[in-house]
């Protein structure tokens, strides 16, 4: 019959599963046709709003310049298909999962790696929020009414992907693979499916919002000069969406199966011409459809209830044109897939953010648990950590996408212009240390495709600086800055400790002498085991030690000291003002003034019971005699646990067995103390 620990860990198991020994580690490593949809469904998705964020801000200005999102379009597969290529670089040269970040800190320094490195923690953050929203709104298109539970079905669903990555990455892997793939199956039906209807009934293909009118922005109607070039580039800018994701593949290079690089730069190569190819057919057919969509609803005029409804998104408006309406089967297929994706896209960043968390941890720049493997061998606390980053995000921006994409791709692409920089600067190291000119050349085409790829990111962070930042980019140019200090004060703490830490002359010297102090409060099982323990140590010195905070307690302590014919004298010291905490500490610093050399053992007597609410009814000040002792060089704590019979089968080792409290009763058994108050005091 299971045990009440059993049922305790039941939710645990349900969530994660059984635990995997750490010798499995190489089971979970990932084959391309799994790796293909966990870190690459973040770039594969966002055809599903890229071309719907570039259209948002050129109809700003009516449909006047909606003859420019082609170009903008070719402009954005023209940079994707450079990073990738850029990236293919990358993975050859630093196969350790660093990424950028490696690749910062080992060419330009702690500086630019650091900083890297915060660009990245808050777009992986951005990532799950965006993709998250994104996917909700597509959830919303079929099914218009669910839209004002619109937050709650997003925190829902990071949730539900923050439990499906805690059962580890193949397991994940599985349940990501089929949408991913039926997502990029889809969408080149629709797109095949769109042209051909466009051809053969010679312009047949039209959007349900063709008919609409927008109304312009005031003065954007009027733009020309530099004003035209600043709102395209702002256009392109959001456009650029579609390249998140791409560095997470870098990042994930020791997940994959050997030969790690060269499955990790296939599968680089397989996601940038997909994606490629996705978002320049799902654009093509935005523009046969006559889509129209624009940032405030109201401004389609034609949009009857503009204030009541949601706009359908781009895709849903195509697969609607395309496959025959929206009650269609073709259009529930892409609206499902299309959700199921973006929801699914979030995964990148909790493959790549918990990665990037352990690198960094193990560099002493985040916390050292960020390093450890869960049950399921993934980074556990990682995944966590970011799902609570997102909510947080989520609900701060109701789960709107127009609102959070702005945030949006300042951390990606700093990381992928430093980066491209870094790995110039590592080439050239590499090509000075290399005597084959065969090498020497493959070396130098590599360096070139960076450098071209430097030089691209390098412009549009310029762009997207200038043009995102009164739309609420600034936030996270605050962000990143907060992030880069806070882990140069993390890794600060840990070198200071450190060099504390080092062993030195003094630490092998044995002390002069030890004098053991046993807290007495009354005299009790607890109290004859910690005096028993004491003197089993044979210190120089053993000293029984009650403070007097009442005369008549004090009257029968010593009644019953005599009686029990304790052997240890008792010391009583005096507490006017019914104080303990502070006449113990005082009588232990008397003594290491008198013999620095000389150690102090405190021993603490404890019960140890079972339920929380027990320890209401206990007095604590030992936790407070523990909490102002622990501060004081040359002194140790040793608590004494006394199992009380409620703790008896708390521990789920020997749930079965008695408590090692019952020993002096004659039961065997083991248990440790999930709770704990003391009877000192």
């Amino acid at each position: 019959m299971p045990s009440l620990s059993d049922l305790g860990q039941l939710p645990k198991r349900l969530v994660l599963g059984r635990p995997v020994r750490s010798d499995r580690l190489g089971e979970s490593l990932l084959p391309k046709r799994y790796a293909l949809p966990i870190f690459a469904s973040d770039p594969l998705s966002s055809v599903a709003y890229a071309t719907q964020e570039i259209l948002i801000v050129l109809t700003l200005a009516g449909t006047a310049f909606l003859y420019l999102a082609p170009w903008l379009a070719a402009g954005v597969v023209v940079l994707l298909v450079t990073v990738v290529l850029s990236y293919r670089q990358v993975v050859r040269a630093y196969p350790s999962g660093g990424g950028d970040y490696e690749v910062a800190m080992k060419n330009h320094g702690q500086f630019a790696g650091l900083t890297v490195a915060s660009a990245l923690l808050v777009d992986y953050v951005l990532t799950v929020a965006v993709s998250v929203s994104a996917g909700t709104d597509n959830i919303i298109s079929a099914f218009p009414t669910l839209d004002e539970h619109r937050v709650l079905i997003a925190v829902g669903l990071v949730a539900l992907l923050a439990a499906a990555n805690l059962r580890g990455l193949r397991e994940s892997g599985r349940a990501f693979a089929v949408p991913t793939y039926l997502f990029i199956s889809g969408i080149a039906v629709m797109i095949v499916t769109g042209l051909i209807r466009w051809f053969a009934t010679d312009g047949g293909l039209v959007a349900e919002t063709a008919q609409y009118t927008v109304t312009p922005e005031p003065a954007y109607d009027q733009l020309g000069g530099l004003a035209l070039l600043f709102f395209a580039l702002r256009a392109f800018a959001s456009g650029c969406t579609a390249l998140t994701g791409v560095e997470a593949i870098a990042n994930g290079v020791p997940a994959f199966k050997p030969p790690k690089s060269r499955n990790a730069a296939t599968t680089l190569a397989l996601m940038g011409g997909i994606a490629a190819t996705m978002f320049a057919g799902v654009t093509a057919l935005a523009l046969l459809a006559d889509v129209k969509y624009v940032e405030h609803p109201c401004d389609l005029e034609g949009f009857a209830n503009c204030e009541t409804e949601p706009q359908r998104t781009v895709i849903a408006q195509i697969a609607a044109a395309t496959f025959g309406g929206d009650s269609s089967v073709g259009f529930f297929f892409i609206q499902a897939a299309t959700a199921l994706v973006l929801i699914l896209a979030a995964n990148t960043a909790f493959n790549g953010f918990p990665l990037l968390g352990s690198v960094l941890a193990q560099d002493r720049f985040l916390p050292r648990q960020l390093h450890t493997r869960g049950d399921k061998l993934v980074f556990s606390n990682g995944i966590l950590l970011l799902a609570g980053f997102a909510v947080l995000l989520i609900v701060a921006f109701d789960a709107d996408v127009t609102r959070l994409i702005q945030l949006y791709i300042i951390g990606v692409f700093t990381s992928f212009t430093i980066g491209q920089w870094g790995m110039v600067r590592h080439w050239n190291r590499e090509m000075g240390l290399e005597p084959d000119p065969a090498a020497r050349r493959r070396m130098r085409r590599s360096q070139i495709i960076n450098a071209v790829g430097g030089s691209l990111t390098t412009v549009v962070l310029v762009i997207i600086v200038i043009t995102k930042f009164t739309h609420g980019a600034w936030l996270v140019l605050v962000a990143m800055p907060i992030l880069f200090v806070l882990m140069r004060a993390i890794n600060r703490h840990y070198s200071h400790v450190s060099e504390q830490l080092v062993p030195d002359t003094d630490s092998r010297l044995l002390p002069s002498r030890v004098h053991a102090i046993v807290l007495v409060s009354k005299v009790h099982k607890p109290t004859l085991r910690a005096l028993a323990f004491a003197r089993a140590t044979r210190p120089d010195a053993l000293t029984a030690l009650t403070v007097n905070v009442d005369d008549a307690d004090l009257r029968g302590l010593r009644a019953d000291w005599e009686r029990y014919d304790i052997p240890v004298p008792l010391t009583v010291l005096e507490s006017p003002y019914r104080e303990i905490t502070r006449p113990v500490v005082d009588y232990v610093k008397a003594i290491r003034r008198k013999s620095p050399r000389e150690l102090v053992v405190v021993f603490v007597p404890q019960y140890v019971v079972g339920h929380w609410w027990e320890n209401v009814l206990h007095n604590q000040s030992a936790l407070r005699l523990r909490a102002r002792l622990q501060f004081q060089p040359g002194v140790m704590i040793t608590t004494v646990p006394w199992q009380l019979e409620s703790s008896v089968g708390r521990d789920d080792d020997h749930r079965n067995g008695p408590a090692p409290g019952d020993l002096r009763r004659g039961i065997t058994g083991d248990a440790d103390a999930d709770a704990d108050a003391t009877p000192y005091g």
